[in-house]
């Protein structure tokens, strides 16, 4: 997804004079073209990621559309405060741009892990958060929502899907219907649930926007049973709230497959990852089958 980052950043560049392109000394090689032709509107800020967000939030103020870029951990937790005050309290527009959440950096430890960014985001009100499948999905939901006049956050992954969907922001896609149970899954994660279910009878929901999160979808096409698995590529449960809200006044029963609370403290590749905390084609479809048993 970062080659498209690169090659959507600069086809807007050209189109509209107002996006400005900052970076935390974070993909400027794969930005050097794009220095060179826009040399007053691509900046390296350097290891200063708290002061350009703020930085960002003074752009937006004078009709600019900025684009912050940077490793998940560093722009999301580290400036959590920018983001919330100095966008969101001040309801300007801007776009955060992320790589290596959850764990895509796996070989760097904990510090460079960031599952928990959806999650707190989730509080800044009115936040928009992207959760793309594919590259062609970002491009598509980039496209649409960069100059919307609100925050929006874009989660980037190591980790692509196979297939690229017809994605909108703020509209989920049903990709498949059956009644014993309904699957709501997000983002990069979505080829592991349809091998899982390929021979199972379950509805699956597939959604690229967190928020605004497509409660109507979910609600008219949840399966008889009223049983929900959630494969979240972030903290499990983080969608609890969004998916139990939209299903208020229906008996649910709502599980959930993601990343667990805890420090993942080994190191090697993101794969590894997956198999430790059972994020696998196997382990979502022995949870799945035990769902539907119960």
């Amino acid at each position: 997804m970062r080659k498209q980052l690169v090659k959507t950043i600069e086809s807007t560049l050209l189109e509209d004079e107002k996006l400005t392109l900052l970076l935390c000394d974070i993909g400027v090689f794969g930005f050097r073209d794009a220095f060179a032709q826009f040399p007053d509107r691509v900046l390296n800020i350097g290891i200063l990621e708290a002061a350009t967000v703020s930085l960002a939030a003074g752009l937006a103020k004078s009709d600019l559309v900025p684009v912050i870029h940077t490793i998940a951990p560093f722009l999301v937790e580290r400036c959590y405060e920018q983001i919330k005050v100095d966008f969101g309290y001040q309801a300007l527009g801007g776009n955060f741009i992320s790589v290596g959440a959850s764990y895509d950096y796996a070989a760097l430890g904990c510090t460079h892990h960031c599952p928990g960014d959806v999650g707190i985001l989730q509080y800044i009100p009115g936040m928009e958060i992207f959760v793309p499948g594919t590259s062609a999905e970002f491009h598509s939901l980039f496209k649409s929502a960069y100059s919307n006049g609100k925050p929006s956050y874009f989660r980037l992954s190591e980790m692509e899907n196979s297939v690229s969907h017809d994605v909108q922001p703020g509209k989920a896609t049903v990709l498949k219907k059956g009644e014993s149970a309904t699957v709501v899954v997000f983002g990069p994660v979505l080829d592991k649930v349809m091998a899982a279910v390929k021979e199972i009878d379950v509805t699956v929901i597939y959604y690229t926007s967190v928020s605004p999160f497509d409660a109507a979808t979910l609600r008219s096409n949840l399966a008889k049973t009223g049983k929900v698995l959630m494969v979240e590529p972030f903290y499990s449960g983080t969608m609890t709230n969004k998916v139990s809200e939209a299903l208020h006044g229906i008996p649910v029963t709502i599980d959930s497959i993601g990343v667990p609370a805890e420090f993942l403290r080994a190191y090697g590749k993101a794969e590894d990852h997956d198999v430790a905390i059972g994020l696998t084609e196997e382990n979502i479809m022995d949870t799945l089958v035990g769902i539907i048993n119960a």
